[in-house]
């Protein structure tokens, strides 16, 4: 009996343990997410969809930082295809607090973004220029190294074109995988032998 306790304390630690290993130091962030996906089945056969790669590392435990690009296409028959675009800085703070991340699994987040992004219906206003976001997220880590992530984040762009602002809300759900420096160091030399 005294074994199997052992074996379960053991287990419930290395669990623990690889649930913060993801969010530490010299880790590596990869992935993206996708937002905004319509395909209309009418007549006028609409069809919209956003995806935002990522690339962010672990500079301290539970803080990110990195770079993501956001591509928009909205497109209908009969009207010309807008496309909004974005490129630029982002960072990401994880909670690591067990009374608010109340699942074992899960990791609560802020994330926030700046850099050049437009936004370009194809009828309406226009704004090109400086765009910053910020949001809360969560993350479910489904093995230790890939979280399933959901994320709303207020997106404004201030700059020129036929308006000087636009302002609108994201809801996203996305996909990363979190990778150790290490690992990711060795398969970059083994690449290059």
């Amino acid at each position: 009996m005294k074994g199997k306790v052992f074996v379960l304390a053991i287990t419930g630690i290395f669990f623990i343990t690889s649930a913060q290993s993801q969010i530490s130091r010299e880790n590596v962030m990869i992935g993206g997410n996708i937002s905004n996906m319509s395909l209309s089945l009418d007549d006028g056969g609409a069809f919209n969809m956003t995806l935002s790669p990522k690339a962010a590392w672990f500079i301290r435990n539970n803080l990110a930082v990195g770079a993501y690009v956001d591509f928009n296409l909205m497109t209908a028959r009969g009207i010309s295809p807008a496309i909004n675009y974005g490129v630029g800085a982002l960072g990401r703070y994880y909670i690591n607090d067990p009374e608010i991340n109340v699942l074992r699994k899960t990791r609560f987040f802020g994330e926030a973004t700046v850099g050049i992004e437009g936004y370009n219906p194809s009828a309406g206003d226009n704004t090109n220029g400086l765009g910053v976001s910020a949001g809360p997220g969560i993350a479910y880590f489904i093995t230790p190294n890939i979280g399933l992530e959901g994320l709303v984040k207020y997106r404004g762009i201030v700059g020129f074109g036929s308006s000087p602002a636009s302002n609108n809300i994201v809801f996203g759900v996305g996909l990363q995988i979190y990778l150790s420096r290490n690992k990711v160091e060795n398969e970059l030399n083994q690449n290059r032998n």
